[in-house]
């Protein structure tokens, strides 16, 4: 089927715009200096987004293709600019509510997923491996039998955000980092901070962590942190994690305004072997800031999904 005069002429901006993006990004790259603390690490502070419009899986019917075409990633972006313009926010109210536009892209490509590897894109899960999950079912109980039973978003023991791994989600996807001599602080917009301080030795004890227990160190310029410990019961939807999770991250500035952020999975428990992640993180415009999220559902909606619940069983009987 042929394209009409006006897809033409889109495609043809299109790659002019990235003709021009490009040999900007040239020109910035060779007259960026690097920006640092009094320490000498990069200086990585400020307010940055990391949500994004490729999924963390890569949809099967994509196989191993890692990325798409200039123009596949416009028609795509187009796509979902046009559901973003439905939204019926009022646009002064939707600045950190803003749904999913922006494709990953990492140097020149726009990639299909979050996860690089495996080649196909998809989490390995092991043979068995989501069978610790059932132990609520197992045991007789049902999803709406008590809060114990409902995800710990619910309960307000931890909310979506930059925890380890961080995923692109597209709500509220902001976060504040703040860096000084001993630490490196990560404030998400609707998480509480991980505080990552400067160590070579995790906690003694052991003790598990909402956020899992997190130690940083710089390697050149790029900053490492090797988080294990966590509590399975903070498991997500699409990622689930065992005791024996384990991620390594790798935050490198790579220029003024974008973080690149890799970092690989660990959890023999779960996956048959370790899987890795790649993103950019996009600073926020100049005057940007986040604001207090309050959680409210562990106060009020829960109690009203739990007495639903129990109103449902009645009218059953």
């Amino acid at each position: 089927m042929g394209r009409s005069a006006t897809e033409v002429f889109s495609i043809v901006l299109l790659s002019g715009l990235f003709i021009f993006s490009a040999g900007a990004q040239s020109a910035e790259e060779r007259t960026w200096e690097m920006p640092r603390t009094p320490e000498g690490h990069p200086d990585m502070q400020g307010t940055w987004f990391y949500g994004s419009a490729t999924p963390f899986e890569r949809p099967a019917e994509l196989g191993r293709k890692q990325s798409y075409t200039d123009q596949e990633a416009f028609a795509i972006e187009q796509a979902a600019s046009k559901g973003d313009a439905a939204n019926p926010l009022d646009p002064a109210d939707r600045n950190f509510a803003e749904q999913r536009i922006n494709l990953t892209r990492i140097g020149n490509e726009y990639r299909t997923s979050l996860i690089v590897d495996p080649p196909d894109g998809m989490l390995p899960y092991r043979e068995g491996g989501m069978d610790i999950f059932d132990r609520w079912s197992t045991a007789g109980f049902g999803a709406f039998d008590g809060p114990e039973t409902r995800p710990t978003s619910e309960r307000c023991l931890d909310t979506l955000g930059p925890m380890p791994p961080m995923i692109g989600w597209f709500y509220n996807a902001n976060m504040q980092i703040v860096q000084s001599s001993g630490y490196v602080v990560i404030k998400g917009e609707m998480h509480p901070p991980r505080i990552i301080p400067l160590a070579r030795e995790h906690d003694p004890h052991g003790l598990r962590k909402w956020m899992g227990d997190s130690i940083g160190q710089w390697e050149s310029d790029t900053f490492v942190v090797h988080t294990k410990n966590f509590r399975p019961e903070q498991s997500w939807f699409f990622f689930k994690l065992s005791s024996e999770l384990e991620i390594v991250e790798r935050y490198t500035l790579v220029s003024e305004d974008e973080i690149f952020y890799q970092y690989v999975v660990t959890d023999p428990q779960i996956y048959a072997l370790p899987f890795t992640v790649e993103m950019s993180i996009i600073r926020r415009r100049a005057g940007e800031r986040i604001y207090e999220y309050a959680c409210h559902e562990a106060n009020y909606s829960l109690r009203g999904i739990l007495a639903g619940a129990r109103m449902q069983e009645l009218d059953e009987d």
